[in-house]
């Protein structure tokens, strides 16, 4: 499967490319056995210390257990009304 990150424009710095591909592998969890190859998580571990990389995937984390929240519950972004 290519990444997105890897077809993506030239402006984005290695880093950024990084990122990508790490919430790529997060977010599809089921379109390999290993979810999150070596590969990836030590392409981010170049560009990103411990602290960084734990917002990093915390925020991964959490934009998805939204996404999921939304989806499970039909809700569309932006939608919602009081």
């Amino acid at each position: 499967m290519p990444s997105p990150a890897g077809a993506t424009p030239p402006y984005y710095s290695n880093a950024e490319r990084a990122a990508l591909a790490l919430t790529e592998a997060i977010t599809r969890l089921s379109d390999r056995a290993d979810p999150v190859p070596d590969d990836i998580w030590d392409e981010a571990t170049r560009h990103y210390d411990g602290k960084s990389l734990a917002a990093l995937v915390v925020a991964i984390a959490n934009i998805n257990i939204w996404n999921r929240l939304n989806v499970a519950t039909r809700q569309v972004a932006g939608q919602w009304k009081p």
